[in-house]
């Protein structure tokens, strides 16, 4: 086995020409071997003297399958380390993204081999592209490759920073929307990761907004599961999807209409319209893997949240139990249970058997919603406005008392 070890003696690029080439040809007798090894690195010198390093790169990746069968992970990983720094040589960035769609056609060539290195040395050959669009082509390969050779554990922290990335590679919708499916389906898979998974859903379906009907109909499937996964969720009770495109079309879908209505039942509903809704559904209910008794809870503070959004501050603890369907000695539990989840802020008076509401979430944030806090926003805003004229008056009106007098103010 060849093991590659850097001297001072040696331009790494050379070095790494004669690893390569001692690999390709470690099956050969000394008699054929030696020539072919020194042909190989007579050519590799001279593409390197005469700055032609896309040729370079070409020549060190002809035998790259070899270099992944039979290197060892420390030696591969050297030679496709100083092969992916020629990339920062290029000419052009046309030229340097040319040479990295090659490196990465040998990386990806055979996913089930070496994967976590390959990865590795995708992420290298990533920062070595100074085009946007080039290291956006880099990650999408390193996303498929992680997926391909089951290593996406990997590639997961990543995702962390993928909405910085997109904005830096300046990106179509149509790439965006590849990335955060991908992104949504590996998180799905991932212990504890759901509520990400459901954050690059989301995101997914927003990708939509403003498509034709047959784009839209791509996202039919993961529309129902984002419905679906919003009301399994024990303490998801928010969301924007109702006025999603992508999740509207399935009003007007035959199979999946009583999917949005669901939804609708849970943003904009009570209880009572629920029951409803189940009695009339309880097999595609189970079928989508939803317990009835789950969606009773949820839906039960749900309806709590309702409640408080639409009231005047107040709820009597009558209207919390008829809502919630409950009896007399459950209506606290229940207040305070809603509490814990942060679905509201509220104090119960139970002299005046009433809660009374300082905050609550709204089930739907979308554009009506927007509207009302603009409309709150300009109101307090018009009141600070006449705080500071009152404090101005005053202050204006003791700078112009008589000294004596307004001393003694």
């Amino acid at each position: 086995m060849t093991t590659l070890v850097e001297t001072s003696e040696e331009e790494p690029t050379l070095a790494v020409a004669r690893a390569i080439a001692e690999i390709a040809w470690s099956q050969g007798g000394a008699d054929i071997a030696e020539p072919a090894v020194a042909q190989f690195c007579e050519e590799a010198e001279s593409y390197l003297i005469g700055g032609r390093y896309s040729d370079l790169a070409n020549l060190l990746l002809t035998s790259a399958d070899l270099v992944l069968a039979n290197a060892s992970e420390k030696d591969m990983e050297c030679i496709f380390t100083v092969i992916c720094n020629l990339v920062s040589k290029a000419q052009s960035p046309d030229e340097a993204l040319a040479m990295a769609d090659q490196i990465a056609n040998k990386l990806t060539a055979h996913p089930i081999e070496k994967p976590a290195l390959c990865l590795k040395i995708l992420f290298h050959l990533y920062n070595m592209l100074g085009n946007p669009y080039g290291r956006f082509l880099i990650f999408k390969r390193a996303v498929k490759l992680a997926i391909a050779g089951k290593v996406t554990d990997l590639i997961v922290p990543s995702f962390k920073r993928l909405d910085a990335f997109l904005r830096e590679w300046h990106i179509g919708e149509s790439d965006k929307r590849d990335l955060y499916l991908s992104a949504t389906n590996i998180l799905k898979d991932q212990k504890g990761s759901s509520k990400e998974s459901y954050s690059f859903l989301v995101k997914y379906l927003a990708t939509f907004a403003g498509e034709d009907a047959l784009t839209l109909s791509e996202a039919k499937e993961e529309a129902v599961r984002a419905v679906i996964e919003f009301v399994k969720s024990p303490d998801m009770f928010q969301c924007d999807l109702l006025d999603m495109p992508a999740v509207q079309q399935l009003s007007k879908d035959a199979k999946y209409a009583p999917v949005y209505r669901l939804l609708d039942i849970f943003l904009t509903g009570r209880l009572d319209g629920y029951m409803e809704f189940h009695s009339a559904n309880a097999a595609l209910l189970k079928n989508y893997g939803l317990v009835h008794e789950e969606c009773i809870t949820k839906m039960r503070l749900m309806s709590l949240a309702g409640l408080a959004s639409k009231g005047s501050g107040e709820i009597s603890y009558s209207v919390v139990r008829d809502t919630l369907k409950v009896a007399d000695d459950e209506v606290e539990y229940w207040i305070v249970r809603a509490i814990g989840s942060k679905l509201l802020e509220a104090k119960m008076d139970q002299l005046r058997q009433v809660v009374v509401i300082s905050r609550c979430i709204e089930r739907v944030f979308g554009l009506a919603q927007w509207r009302d806090l603009l409309g709150k926003l300009t109101v307090w805003k018009e009141n600070v406005n006449n705080v500071s004229r009152i404090i101005a008056n005053a202050k204006a009106s003791q700078s112009g008392l008589p000294q004596g007098l307004a001393a003694t103010i």
